[in-house]
């Protein structure tokens, strides 16, 4: 395989925009969007709803230098981070009908002309509604490209179809709960797809330290580019510890994806990842083709090119998905590298060695640019100017400059706002699980407690005296006892890392933390908690024994979105849980949350009285006017009948 040449690609070859627009944020008075375009774009954007009292309201804003961020990505991929603020608030509960009109050659294209798959028939302009109140939500995690089965975001498509003419049965929004990407899983023709991409658009290059090739076009090129990444580390001792904790050298087939010999490295394969991943468009613009591989991996490949093939298919609805609905995001390891900050021994191996160091900052870069900003402009405000800067200024052979870059990358890891809010009613607080770690002081090798104290009591403080809250935390809060015992198990073996040992009652300090927040006085009285990460989905009602007037907390967790659990294990795992965990059961009263009153709702297409749930999917919750549930479905990836966790006969479990 040759070196990637640089881009020759004429300008007018490609399409306007290549991904988007993603509707990102949205408040009364803040519209937040997200789009790549293949140069710097000159556009408009048109805002049209009906008004009782006065008509038809229409805005015609210019998308000038203050409300409009343009970042150079390639030679011919440029980021708009849009961000309006507006002078007169938006009508909750109507449709808003929006438009980006685009100069050129002298002709102002909407987007109609440049993006009809993101319009539902009968259409001429995209739409979302604002909601008054939280009361609707769609949420999901874990959309693996390659896993076998339909992609869970359909079902958002289907659902905005058939209410277009019901605005207030529009969700809310749609939560994305961790690992929008795999970017430490990837399929080898979905890596031949980023690398035709890079070549097409022309995304910059990086010169790269610590392995045995110096440049992005050294990787592109090597033989063992694709699936054999690890081989790219120098041979010495030091690097051992690296390739099992880092590239998954250690065979892990229960608890998580397999082995990341495909990892993404450079910011230009994130980026990459991202257009293809979210957009139809940038399938249209490469022909990928089996790479020189060895005669066993050719198979594999091909079983791979079916599952990659049949994702993009799909691609259209899911973008005509989250171009009309509110998208907000938060990471999870996969969107990184798995077993992100896992422990502080994780920590010391992977940033300690400049090539690791360099992938999660890259990785984490792209998560800034793709997914963070959009969620909360206002904390990378000080962030931009260097990304800006480092971008604006690739040498002639068009790669960054490493000291900037690396820069920028010490930076982010330990940037300390990833987490942000939504107010409203109820309050939505979304958390950071994975860099404000509680690390052990003991043993370095012990998992880490999913937020430390400090990043705990600024969340107790923002649940003052709030009534109601959604708070959404990556990892379940309360989830399978059996299978964080068995967890521990592993973490007590000194092998946390074979069966990601990350849950809340993995650290004694953050779980005794996190349930106090719970039984404060003051905090709310509705909690729903809305979590993926697992790769099945359950829901527990839970209440503080013995305090009649206490909290009631809801866990919700949809996971995944395109992934799925080894299903004779889970069913395994879900029966022996409910015996050794059954109400009476004697094993209750050495957990961390004997003190709850932990009650499964049994999903209606149970058999056998599974709690779990086996299936992807997405996540529907709607709330009732105290910020309760009064609905919560998954709908199944499949296009079957949705799945209700029902409320039965009362059964009272502690783990």
């Amino acid at each position: 395989m040759n070196a990637l040449p640089l881009s020759d690609t004429h300008p007018t070859d490609l399409p306007l925009v290549l991904a988007g627009p993603l509707l990102r944020r949205l408040e009364a008075r803040r519209l937040v969007l997200w789009l790549v375009g293949r140069r710097a774009l000159d556009a408009r954007l048109q805002l049209a709803w009906d008004d009782p009292q006065r008509g038809v309201v229409e805005f015609d804003l210019p998308l000038d230098d203050a409300r409009c961020q343009r970042l150079s990505v390639g030679r011919h991929a440029w980021l708009h981070l849009i961000d309006l603020h507006l002078d007169e608030p938006l009508p909750a509960d109507t449709f808003i009908y929006y438009d980006l009109l685009i100069e050129d050659d002298g002709r102002r294209l909407a987007i109609a002309d440049w993006a009809p798959h993101l319009l539902y028939p009968g259409q001429t302009q995209p739409s979302f509604v604002r909601r008054g109140r939280l009361d609707h939500l769609l949420h999901g995690s874990c959309r693996k490209p390659h896993h076998p089965g339909k992609d869970g975001l359909l079902q958002a498509d289907a659902l905005i179809d058939a209410t277009r003419a019901q605005p207030t049965e529009r969700p809310a929004l749609l939560m994305l709960s961790g690992d929008q990407i795999y970017a430490d899983d990837v399929a080898g023709p979905m890596l031949v797809a980023i690398h035709r991409l890079i070549e097409r658009l022309g995304l910059y290059g990086e010169h790269l330290d610590g392995a045995t090739i110096s440049t992005s076009e050294a990787l592109y090129a090597h033989p063992a580019g694709y699936y054999r990444r690890e081989d790219l580390l120098p041979a010495y001792t030091a690097n051992e510890e690296l390739r099992e904790r880092f590239f998954g050298g250690v065979e892990k087939p229960v608890f998580t994806s397999a082995n990341a010999h495909n990892h993404l490295v450079t910011f230009a394969e994130v980026m990459a990842m991202y257009l293809l991943v979210w957009s139809p468009e940038p399938w249209r613009l490469i022909a990928p083709r089996l790479p020189e591989l060895p005669e066993h991996l050719v198979a594999r490949y091909r079983g791979e090119e079916a599952l990659i093939s049949a994702f993009a298919a799909d691609l259209p609805q899911a973008a005509r998905a989250m171009a009309q609905l509110p998208c907000l995001m938060i990471f999870d390891d996969h969107d990184i590298t798995d077993d992100w900050n896992l422990s502080a021994r994780w920590e010391q191996v992977a940033y300690g060695h400049p090539f690791s160091r360099r992938i999660v900052g890259n990785a984490l870069l792209g998560y800034l640019l793709c997914q963070g900003w959009g969620n909360c402009p206002d904390a990378f405000a000080n962030e931009l100017p260097a990304i800006r800067e480092l971008l604006a200024a690739p040498d002639y052979q068009q790669r960054l400059s490493a000291e900037a870059q690396d820069a920028i990358i010490d930076r982010l890891l330990t940037f300390n706002h990833w987490h942000y809010s939504l107010p409203g009613q109820p309050l939505l607080l979304v958390l950071d699980t994975r860099t404000r770690r509680w690390r052990s002081e003991s043993t370095l090798s012990r998992p880490s407690g999913l937020m430390d104290w400090e990043a705990l009591c600024e969340l107790q403080h923002a649940l003052l005296d709030e009534p109601a809250v959604v708070i959404v935390s990556p990892a379940p809060v309360f989830g399978v006892k059996l299978i964080e015992i068995i967890q521990r198990l592993f973490t007590w073996a000194g092998q946390p890392l074979l069966v990601d040992a990350e849950n809340w009652m993995a650290h004694r300090g953050a779980a005794h933390v996190m349930l106090n927040i719970f039984r404060h006085s003051r905090t709310p009285a509705n909690y729903v908690i809305l979590s993926g990460d697992v790769h099945y989905s359950f829901a527990y009602e839970v209440h503080i024994r013995h305090r009649d007037s206490g909290p009631r907390i809801w866990q919700i967790t949809s996971s995944g979105i395109k992934n799925e659990f080894p299903a004779r294990l889970l069913d395994w795992f879900d029966r022996l849980n409910r015996w050794l965990y059954a109400p009476h059961s004697p094993l209750n009263w050495f957990t961390k949350r004997r003190r709850m009153q932990i009650t499964p709702r049994i999903p209606s297409r149970s058999q056998r009285g599974e709690r779990l749930w086996n299936g992807a999917g997405l996540g529907q919750v709607r709330l009732d006017e105290h910020g309760r549930p009064s609905e919560i479905h998954q709908l199944n990836a499949d296009g079957s009948e949705p799945t209700r966790f029902e409320v039965t006969e009362r059964e009272e479990l502690h783990g």
